[in-house]
């Protein structure tokens, strides 16, 4: 009697183990899926962005201060805020684009 609730202890063992460890597993697989995946994904649309600015592009900074692009750098970007201001930002700053150069 004892010698068979001990084997039937021992073929439960790796069932044992996707009990315990599978819904573990799902649990990370589900974040993946619904929060590390499409950080991603915004991720690498806003380096396109960044990426993409140049001189002329109507853009919105992140602080909400809206300009044009009077010049720009690998690290920096003046934008030209009216006819007699020009403001010095890291190009990280910028949020978005509002009108591109090339649509004018």
């Amino acid at each position: 009697m004892f010698l068979l609730a001990e084997t039937a202890q021992t073929n439960q063992g790796a069932l044992g183990y996707l009990y315990t460890y599978g819904p573990l597993v799902l649990m990370f697989v589900v974040l993946y899926f619904l929060l590390i995946r499409p950080q991603q994904k915004r991720q690498k649309t806003r380096n396109q962005m960044l990426g993409a600015l140049k001189k002329g592009d109507k853009v919105v900074t992140i602080g909400g201060l809206h300009g044009t692009i009077m010049e720009i750098t690998d690290d920096t970007c003046v934008l030209r805020v009216n006819d007699a201001t020009k403001m010095t930002f890291d190009r990280s700053a910028i949020n978005s684009v509002t009108q591109s150069a090339a649509k004018e």
